[in-house]
């Protein structure tokens, strides 16, 4: 256990200290500006170290969530004042973002303060206990729900439509009714002060458990609820029996229910409701939220009483066959590879709430999940659901009673929608299901199962492993995101083979990129040669609870597709095969995760941590979708790249700008702009190779002059081909002076931006390399040609292959061509900027050899034979 508190505070006032007085000149600039004494400085060298301020405070925002995220891991003690300095440390640097952001493209994304406040705001609102502000709407649909929802719709409805919109597992249809509509509804009663005042007196003992929960209880089901609940509930009701009559169920979904608290058993369900009565039911379940049993469980547990919130879950009731519970591990016997299913004629109810006799089946966790055991019982009656409202007890037929409730096949149906459910959540699951009168098998509830061994895993069971189980890789790489993952390796080498991810597996992939996001529901764990724990993915691994290490060099050589392995991503090592100790240790779960402090935490880090824009590309990537400061941080680093792309170069290009010419064995006249170590000190006038200082442009050029690449036979042009390309006209986008002007290239130590017209083919590259992964891209644009569109496209097409087979994320409109690399390490980048040289030179007249579609194969394996030496 590491104690990690002491150090906050000096470091906090150093930074405090630095951070005032920056706001301070923030604001004065800012009134200067606004008075019209102060004229922005636009010049390129001044926006290129706005543009390197923002590259070092995006990476400084990441690192500082990794190691806010890292407290949850058991490993440290924290306490109220580290999530306070924490969460000020990250604010103030997300909103020097903001502001350089809006210096480099002023008035550009004006959305952004505004959200930048709001979440601030719901930050100050979770620390100071006033949990009143959710997102307003009073309803959500579950097809619109997600894990980020979960502190307005509670832990029931957020996993609930998990498993439905994530796994595609059947679940009732139905809606949240949510935090905001508990609110309201406490509001338009006057309820919350006489709440407040009543536990304050319990907690103090002046007041009885017995006449605080009858009080409460009585006054909340006397209440009205506001117009607007009323009628986004009956707007929601109607949609659901809208293509028929079906019986409704109101169930609780507290906000600290079925999270780290089960809260098991504590609130009312109230089953089989008709539309004339979903107002009561509605209002039942509220104010079960202060039963005796609920509020001494919540006191046991320390649940402060703000944390107390009560929505609402409202589904379509399921006419059961059958009905029962799963655990995914034996409570009884942890230890062993085993789940333990009850299950009981008709509805549920009476079996969870242990009135009803059920079935027992132990069922192995193996493959194929043979059954190990089964205890059948008589169940001589069923619970049913009651024409006109309401259930009642029928008895079940004589030579059914005896029966088993399941058959072996429901039983592996079950065992591997269960174990699909445990790998997704990473924890064992306690999981409600039915049957329905069709055989369909339905989810109803999935919540996380308590399990402590009777006998923990102790240090000394843990030491040897290495020398009894075979090692793979160890201490290769960083932890991203630590814990316990088994499965098969599949091997991933392009977005392509995403598609069809089985269900458990392993993903090892060479660069750890954030398109991977989209399988990682189904991954159990990620292994990559490059990556950085600050980069997205690490994020979203994170918030995924997916095991993970980055950066382990040769991963995708060492690990064979297929193989079974085990990831320890808590001590940095993978073995071959299963190492069934580990995963009893993957089940004990720290006890101080029940503290408050843990759930404080973790509710702050969803309003900082998760990322929901991941796709640039996508519509939404706009600053009203930015959801949380991670959110806030990807669009400014991104539209910063961008911002830097657009820039119009030329329009710097005088004589006092203009540092020197490059002197190439290429026909190619290359005016330089140093704007600062782009070029070795003193070097002026006409320069060589040797002069080049610029990573990034000393790459290219490597590729550029290689011998064989750079071809200056005349090529024949058919007329038609050639009065094509002179008679087309270019959108005013592609004929800006970055696109028709002379050859250019601005270039820092770090940075380069090329644009080069040859011919009638016009390409730019931008460019940054560094030691920091998070900050490195290159980018790269490419349109011309000398032929008709057929040919053009043809060779757009080539250049496609080729880029992704380099890991670029590609564009082709035509034949423009745009390709895209992020987060790769220096060595990576040089070698793709080298990549673009060769690629530059091999095809610039390209288009018109292109007679035809097997052109684009054979020039592609003539491109890769130029490509032998630069191995991978």
């Amino acid at each position: 256990m590491r104690i990690d508190t002491d150090h906050v505070g000096d470091h906090t006032q150093n930074y405090a200290v630095q951070n005032m007085s920056w706001m301070k000149t923030w604001r004065e600039r800012l009134q200067s500006r606004l008075r019209g004494r102060e004229t922005p400085d636009r010049s390129f060298p001044v926006l290129f170290s706005k543009f390197k301020e923002i590259l070092a405070l995006n990476t400084l925002v990441l690192e500082r969530i990794a190691t806010t995220n890292s407290m949850l891991s058991g490993d440290y003690l924290f306490d109220q004042q580290f999530i306070h300095t924490a969460s000020k440390e990250i604010t103030a640097v997300v909103e020097r973002l903001v502001y350089h952001l809006d210096s480099l493209a002023p008035g550009k994304y004006p959305g952004l303060h505004a959200v930048f406040n709001r979440i601030q705001s719901e930050i100050q609102d979770e620390l100071s206990g006033r949990r009143t502000r959710t997102s307003g709407a009073y309803v959500l649909p579950y097809e619109r729900v997600t894990r980020y929802d979960i502190d307005d719709t509670g832990g029931k409805n957020a996993a609930l439509a998990e498993v439905g919109n994530m796994l595609g597992l059947a679940t009732p249809e139905g809606f949240a009714i949510t935090a905001a509509g508990y609110h309201a509804f406490l509001d338009h009663n006057g309820l919350r002060p006489v709440i407040e005042d009543a536990l304050r007196r319990w907690r103090e003992g002046t007041a009885t458990l017995q006449e605080v929960s009858k009080d409460l209880r009585e006054r909340i089901l006397a209440g009205a609820l506001p117009e607007a609940l009323h009628r986004e509930i009956a707007s929601g009701t109607g949609s659901l029996v809208a293509t028929g009559p079906a019986p409704l169920v109101f169930r609780s979904s507290a906000v600290a229910e079925d999270g780290e608290q089960s809260f098991a058993g504590q609130y009312t369900s109230v089953l089989n409701v008709a539309l004339a009565g979903t107002d009561k039911a509605y209002r039942e379940v509220v104010a079960s939220l202060f039963s005796e049993s609920a509020l001494e469980y919540a006191r046991t547990l320390g649940i402060k009483d703000h944390e107390i919130t009560m929505a609402v879950a409202c589904q379509k009731m399921i006419d059961a066959r059958v009905s029962g519970v799963l655990y995914t591990h034996n409570p009884a016997a942890p230890e062993k590879e085993q789940m333990l299913i009850t299950a009981t004629w008709g509805l549920g109810a009476p079996a969870v709430a242990g009135e009803a006799r059920t079935d027992q089946f132990t069922v192995s966790r193996e493959d194929d999940h043979p059954t190990l055991a089964v205890n059948v019982v008589r169940k001589a009656s069923a619970l049913r659901l009651k024409r006109g409202g309401g259930t009642r007890v029928e008895p079940v037929p004589t030579e059914q009673q005896t029966l088993p409730a399941l058959t072996q096949e429901e039983v592996r149906r079950l065992a591997d929608t269960a174990l699909e459910i445990e790998r997704y959540f990473r924890k064992p699951q306690d999981i409600e299901f039915a049957f329905d009168q069709k055989g369909r098998l339905v989810i109803l509830q999935a919540r996380r199962l308590s399990v402590r061994p009777d006998q923990p895993i102790r240090p000394q069971d843990l030491a040897d492993l290495h020398s009894r189980y075979p090692v793979l890789m160890k201490n290769q790489g960083v932890i991203a995101r630590k814990g316990i993952a088994f499965g098969r390796v599949r091997i991933v080498r392009k977005e392509e083979d995403l598609v069809g991810f089985p269900e458990g597996g392993i993903l090892v992939a060479r660069y750890a990129s954030p398109v991977f996001a989209k399988v990682l529901a189904h991954a159990a764990g990620i292994i990559t040669d490059v990556g950085a724990i600050t980069g997205h993915l690490a994020t979203v691994a994170r918030e995924f609870r997916v095991p993970a290490i980055f950066n382990c060099g040769d991963a995708t050589r060492i690990l064979p597709d297929g193989a079974a392995i085990t990831l320890d991503a808590e001590e940095n090592i993978i073995y071959q095969g299963t190492v069934k100790e580990l995963n009893q240790y993957r089940m004990v779960e720290a006890p101080m995760e029940e503290a408050y402090e843990f759930r404080l935490l973790r509710r702050v880090l969803r309003k900082i941590e998760p990322l929901r824009l991941l796709d640039p590309a996508e519509r939404n990537f706009v600053p009203e979708a930015c959801q949380s400061l991670h959110d806030i941080t990807r669009f400014i680093h991104e539209k910063a790249v961008q911002t830097l792309i657009d820039f119009h170069v030329y329009n710097m290009a005088t004589p006092q700008s203009v540092s020197g010419r490059l002197e190439l064995p290429l026909p190619l006249d290359l005016v330089i702009i140093d704007i600062g170590g782009g070029l070795v000190a003193g070097a002026r006038g006409r320069v060589g190779l040797e002069a080049v200082a610029s990573v990034p442009m000393c790459a290219l050029l490597e590729g550029m002059t290689r011998p064989g690449v750079w071809s200056n036979e005349p090529m024949s042009v058919d007329f038609a081909g050639f009065m094509s390309s002179l008679t087309r006209t270019f959108s005013t986008e592609l004929a800006d002076p970055r696109h028709v002007g002379r050859n250019l290239a601005v270039l820092s130590r770090e940075y380069a931006n090329i644009s080069l017209r040859l011919g009638y083919h016009f390409t730019m590259i931008d460019a940054y390399v560094s030691d920091r992964i998070s900050d490195n891209y290159v980018y790269f644009r490419f349109f011309g040609g000398v032929t008709e569109e057929e040919r053009r496209s043809r060779r757009a097409r080539l250049l496609n292959d080729i880029l992704l087979e380099k890991d670029f994320r590609v564009e082709v409109h035509g034949d423009l061509v745009i390709g895209r690399a992020t987060k790769l390490d220096a060595e990576g980048m040089r070698r793709r900027l080298s990549m673009l040289g060769v690629l530059i030179g091999f095809t610039r007249q390209l288009d018109v050899r292109m007679v035809d579609e097997e052109r684009v194969s054979e020039f592609k394996q003539h491109f890769n034979k130029l490509l032998e030496d630069d191995h991978e």
